[in-house]
């Protein structure tokens, strides 16, 4: 008989159309309605980019994990081969991480791995998403293992470099030498650092880990997406790095979002809009790497971590 083995894969959400926007900003906003202002400005930048596609990627990772971690490789404690079911909740969106683990629950599943389409950890982004799935578990008498970062994945390293040599190649030969790599994270309020919070120093070690991998020398780190709330955000912002290189003489920029896995809002938007917009108006050539999304590699990569992680769960039966 096969253990069944549950896993939790966790991304922020986003809304199905148009007309959920409003819902799921008022999610995000922990019940308060955003002004009309506010809300117009984010339905903009949907209309814009045509819709997020985060959902559909996010279960479409989710099927390919799943048919990878069932394809017959025994890796439990006593040699028998699992069964692995993976399952999608979301933070701000249908299905709800907490609506999830219920769901897990009545499946019959005991023992599960908990992961979060981040890759660096924050105690305030994928800490928050854990202690979710973590107390919702407990009621269940789930035992839950977590999955608290997977930015040094070698396997992740390596996909993420072969991007930026593929994007590299999208600038003419002679410039190529010349080429500036930015790489990006969702910025976070400062006063995660009187916390000692591991993000910032892990976005720099997952920065200079594939830049080394890809070979390439000049690099620059920068925040995106910061919100507006009225406190300070870890910083430089991306578009303000572009200003920065700009008078420094720089004309080709490679932008690389190490902290996002799938092209959505503040990845088609934020960067392919918003810092491309920029780079025209400073007259700078501006590429950005490929998403991950569900590319077979990726999710190799994301499949490992899991197994490792399964591997410390104990022999409780479904």
């Amino acid at each position: 008989m096969s253990d069944l083995t549950g896993v939790l894969l966790m991304a922020y959400g986003s809304p199905d159309n148009i007309e959920d926007v409003e819902a799921y900003y008022t999610h995000i906003r922990r019940g308060r309605k955003p002004s009309e202002e506010q809300l117009a400005d984010l339905v903009g930048r949907y209309e814009k980019i045509g819709g997020s596609q985060l959902n559909r990627i996010t279960f479409a990772v989710a099927e390919a994990m799943q048919a990878r971690l069932n394809d017959g490789e025994a890796d439990a404690q006593d040699g028998s081969e699992r069964n692995f079911r993976v399952y999608v909740g979301m933070k701000h969106w249908h299905p709800y991480i907490a609506d999830t683990v219920d769901t897990m629950a009545g499946d019959g599943v005991k023992r599960a791995v908990a992961m979060v389409l981040t890759p660096q950890y924050s105690k305030m982004s994928v800490g928050e998403y854990l202690r979710t799935a973590r107390e919702r578990a407990t009621e269940h008498g789930i035992e839950l293992i977590d999955v608290h970062q997977w930015w040094d994945e070698r396997g992740y390293i390596d996909f993420m470099a072969d991007r930026v040599k593929e994007a590299l190649a999208r600038f003419n030969e002679s410039d190529r030498s010349q080429v500036h790599a930015v790489f990006t994270a969702h910025s976070l309020p400062e006063r995660i650092l009187q916390w000692d919070d591991p993000y910032p120093k892990q976005l720099l070690q997952t920065s200079e880990a594939i830049s080394a991998a890809a070979g390439v020398h000049s690099w620059h780190f920068a925040y995106q997406s910061a919100s507006h709330t009225g406190e300070p955000w870890l910083g430089p912002d991306v578009l303000e790095k572009l200003e920065e290189l700009r008078k420094s003489g720089v004309r080709s920029v490679l932008v690389c979002p190490v902290g996002f896995v799938s092209d959505h809002l503040e990845v088609r938007y934020d960067i392919d809009v918003e810092a491309a917009e920029k780079a025209k108006e400073l007259d700078m050539h501006l590429e950005r790497t490929a998403s991950p999304n569900d590319h077979a590699a990726f999710v190799d990569a994301l499949t490992h971590v899991v197994r490792r992680h399964a591997a410390q769960l104990t022999g409780q039966r479904a």
